[in-house]
């Protein structure tokens, strides 16, 4: 591999995958007794989670690990984390120095604290007397330790800061808007470490009943071979294409990311290949580094895996997990979509060769594989039917006849795969590069379908729990990890079979290590983000968070968002996605919808989650610190400050995306149906195109200015029709307060209406305003609505004045930021009742009109220029 202008050396194989190991995986890995040591540790964590996730857990574990099953999760990450994570760059790697030995059995013993001594914690009702504290204080020290490790400086040192105000937050030192009266040593113990409110929190439960497993199951999955048939399928199916290295490059990583949360991981997987021959067909090293980049960081948006960030979602937001990926599934493919197409703009601009001798149409190519997706989709929901008849047919049997159907096709499969030869890694530095025929290698991996129809089936169809349908279809992995070379040893009619076995037998050992070894650090920071969490719990700094973001925005909303995207951005240089993904929800998510209402705009929670996520991501590819750009720049010895600026250009996408949906919630197909649904999908897939052709400059040839701005608002048309429909014919129809009972009254039971609402703010007295939709319910009347909302009017001194909503109503939540008995009244400011507006979408006419005329005006210009198109 040759070095690039810059003199930079690309690294060897070996090089990359310590790489990741020290980022992923720890380091360290001794050789002899005590590297097995380590690797049974790390087996063990990962049969312990199994058998947690299993459907027979209470009966294979006792109730008390059950019930204490985070401390357990914890304790095996803190023994890892100093056994695999070196202190210092100068520290051994080789062995595992007494310190780590002394520190990581410390550090198990004070994670499994409240198991140990769970009596005498619950007889003194959850708190810490004058020995947990320091038990207590011990253990957070060592978390921060090993979190330093195995995630970087950062982490440790916002955890410290957030800890360091609980104690000091009345100090004078303190700026006044964020003083509080702080907390003595044995109230913060208890609730950070003896308690589930701060370390032990809903993070580390999410990570110890749901990400272990898929993190898991993405490492067999990978060890089985998928990771390679899924980067040579992508490679046949668009590698010939102009441009198609990059091409492939983005497919593979998708369907890397499918199976992968990390960044990094993803880089070197994928980049190890698409890279160099990315540069082949003329990309530069920045450029091609930056393709893999921001390829592969998109992969933690794309469902189902998305970085365990989907998970903790379920819990912060509080719906179920299907409803998470469903909001999810559209912004993240046509964030995919519009990144095959930079790829493509940048091939034509530069008019480069293609690769290999095969000439395949680029519109056959894609149709083939629309198909195959809507086909995999499809086999994934009508295989409910069949199945439902089954369990119709033998209610008793069901369990035994599906496994056996399940045991059939996976034969059926790998006779299929045993019929071509073993997949290898091609190598992209050879002078004759032979791309792979779809046609002949498709067989080679069908049955790693199986695992992922599983998962999909348990999750989406049958709505079971993400750590039950995980462990299904990791099950399903063990057996074919133990089966698939020494069945296809017998199909063949070779007689290696028992070396073929221990071999798969090799390959779980190997993919149960790593399994735990990636879990270290997501553990890690779910625990130390619980600090965090917990901080604001005991504090209530999240308020002060809100008051302060509304100063700094002016209460303007955009530049809220914006100030929120920062600090995502700004937190996530050192953070990885799950931690920075925690500490900015747990400080923002409340504040955007809290100021959004107050501008009138109801948002809702999942958007706001979403977007704080799409910019946590973002910070893997953000210079000065990201990582996955650094990884990318070490694959292909390009600069990587360059490759990270590059890949943010590239990603631009990724940061308007959650502007769109934070204001039109139909890309987050939230209350839409099926064909709304289509249309919406079909809408965005254009206008990210068209939006991608606008910030790249070229269309069909190289854009003028004023051709990229009609582009850019097209596109903007496209994503947000209803922004100009708004305008031309307004939503809602302004009625008086005093007409609240006659509007609520005349309204359809099941229709909305929005009332705003502007009074005292209960903890700072200033006047502050909010909007609140009304959900009409049943009644005989107007008064019989108004009472059954919970709202309690008075008409005086010509405004309409609220009484404090009796708790439990509708809208009690709501208002509760009110000062019902301060001297300023609370008062109904104004009543928007919905009204008739034609249909949004017919703003799509003229913005296609629009897109047609930049179209006409640049054809002929291409034509007269005899560029490509």
């Amino acid at each position: 591999m040759s070095s690039d202008t810059q003199g930079n050396r690309p690294l060897s194989e070996e090089e990359l995958q310590e790489l990741v190991a020290s980022s992923d995986a720890g380091a360290r890995d001794p050789a002899g007794n005590v590297g097995l040591f380590l690797a049974i540790v790390a087996v063990l964590w990962s049969v312990f989670q199994v058998v947690l996730a299993s459907p027979l857990s209470n009966y294979l574990l006792p109730g008390s690990v059950v019930n204490n099953s985070r401390q357990i999760h914890l304790a095996f990450a803190m023994f890892l984390a100093f056994s695999a994570y070196p202190a210092l760059k100068s520290s051994p790697r080789n062995y595992i120095p007494i310190q780590d030995w002394i520190m990581g059995i410390a550090g198990a013993f004070l994670a499994l604290y409240g198991y140990f001594f769970y009596q005498k914690i619950v007889d003194a009702g959850g708190l810490a007397d004058d020995t947990d504290k320091w038990f207590a204080l011990v253990g957070l020290l060592l978390l921060f330790e090993a979190a330093r490790r195995a995630l970087g400086p950062a982490m440790a040192i916002i955890a410290t800061i957030f800890l360091a105000y609980v104690f000091f937050g009345s100090s004078e030192w303190v700026p006044e808007v964020i003083r509080w009266k702080g907390a003595s040593l044995q109230k913060a113990m208890s609730h950070m470490w003896i308690t589930s409110e701060g370390v032990f929190g809903i993070a580390l439960g999410v990570s110890t009943k749901f990400v272990f497993l898929f993190v898991l199951f993405g490492a067999l999955l990978d060890k089985a071979g998928a990771g390679n048939y899924f980067i040579k399928m992508a490679f046949g199916a668009l590698g010939h294409l102009r441009g198609g290295p990059a091409k492939a490059a983005v497919v593979g990583s998708a369907a890397t990311g499918l199976i992968s949360g990390s960044s990094i991981a993803n880089v070197v997987t994928t980049g190890t290949f698409t890279i160099p021959l990315m540069k082949r067909v003329g990309f530069s090293s920045e450029q091609a580094g930056s393709v893999e980049v921001a390829s592969s960081v998109n992969g933690q948006i794309m469902p189902p895996v998305m970085g365990a960030a989907a998970f903790l979602m379920v819990e912060y937001v509080g719906i179920s997990y299907v409803e998470v990926i469903t909001h999810a599934f559209l912004p993240a493919a046509i964030s995919y979509i519009a990144l095959v197409y930079i790829v493509h703009l940048e091939a034509v601009k530069r008019n480069m060769p293609t690769l290999g001798d095969r000439v395949v149409s680029m519109g056959r190519t894609i149709g083939g594989m629309a198909l195959f997706f809507v086909g995999f989709a499809g086999l994934c929901y009508g295989i409910q039917y069949p199945i439902k008849a089954i369990v119709a047919l033998m209610p008793d049997a069901s369990g035994l006849v599906l496994s056996a159907l399940i045991v059939l096709a996976y034969l059926i499969l790998l006779w299929l795969a045993s019929g071509v030869e073993d997949l290898v890694p091609d190598d992209p530095n050879a002078k004759e590069v032979e791309l792979p025929v779809i046609a002949e290698i498709y067989k080679a991996g069908l049955h790693y379908l199986l695992p992922i129809i599983v998962l999909v089936y348990f999750l989406m169809i049958e709505q079971k729990s993400p750590g039950l349908s995980a462990f299904w279809a990791t099950s399903l992995l063990f057996v074919i990890l133990l089966t698939q070379k020494p069945l296809k040893s017998i199909f063949r009619g070779e007689s290696d079979t028992a070396n073929a076995f221990m071999a798969g037998v090799t390959d779980l050992w190997n993919g149960l290590i790593d399994g735990a070894r990636n879990m270290i650090g997501i553990a890690l920071a779910t625990a130390t983000a619980g600090v965090i969490v917990g901080t604001v719990t005991l504090t209530g700094v999240g308020q002060v968070m809100a008051d302060l973001v509304e100063f700094l925005s002016g209460g303007n909303l955009i530049a809220m968002l914006a100030l929120v995207g920062l600090l995502s951005l700004i937190l996530g240089m050192g953070l990885p996605t799950t931690a920075n993904y925690i500490v900015v929800s747990s400080l923002m998510a409340g504040v955007v919808v809290e100021l959004g209402a107050q501008d009138g705009l109801i948002v809702p929670l999942i958007a706001v989650h979403l977007f704080v996520f799409y910019f946590g991501i973002m910070a893997d590819v953000t210079p000065p610190v990201g990582l996955a750009s650094f990884a990318a720049a070490a694959v292909s010895g390009g600069d990587a400050i360059k490759t990270g600026f590059t890949a943010f250009f590239y990603s631009l996408r990724t940061v308007a995306l959650p502007f769109v949906f934070i204001f039109n919630t139909d890309l987050l197909l939230i209350d839409v149906g099926w064909v709304q649904g289509i249309l919406v999908a079909i809408s965005a897939t254009i206008a990210i195109l068209i939006f991608t052709a606008g910030t790249m400059g070229w269309f069909l040839t190289k854009n003028r200015i004023y051709e990229s701005v009609a582009l850019i608002l097209i596109a903007f048309a496209l994503f947000r029709p209803d922004f100009f429909m708004n305008r031309i014919a307004p939503p809602f129809a302004q009625i008086e307060p005093a007409q609240l009972t006659q509007a609520v009254g005349e309204a359809a039971p099941g229709s909305t209406m929005r009332i705003e609402v502007a009074g005292p703010d209960f903890d700072t007295g200033n006047m502050t305003e909010t909007t609140v939709v009304l959900d009409i319910p049943e009644g005989a009347d107007g008064t019989a609505r108004v009472d059954a909302l919970g709202l309690m009017t008075l008409e005086e001194d010509g405004l309409v004045k609220l009484d404090e909503p009796m708790f439990g109503t509708p809208v009690a939540d709501e208002l509760d930021m009110f000062d019902y008995y301060a001297d300023d009244a609370v008062r109904i400011t104004s009543i928007q009742a919905p009204q008739s507006q034609p249909a949004k979408e017919l703003i799509f006419i003229p913005a296609l009109i629009l897109l047609g005329l930049v179209a006409f005006l640049q054809r002929g210009r291409a034509a007269k220029q005899g560029e490509p198109a």
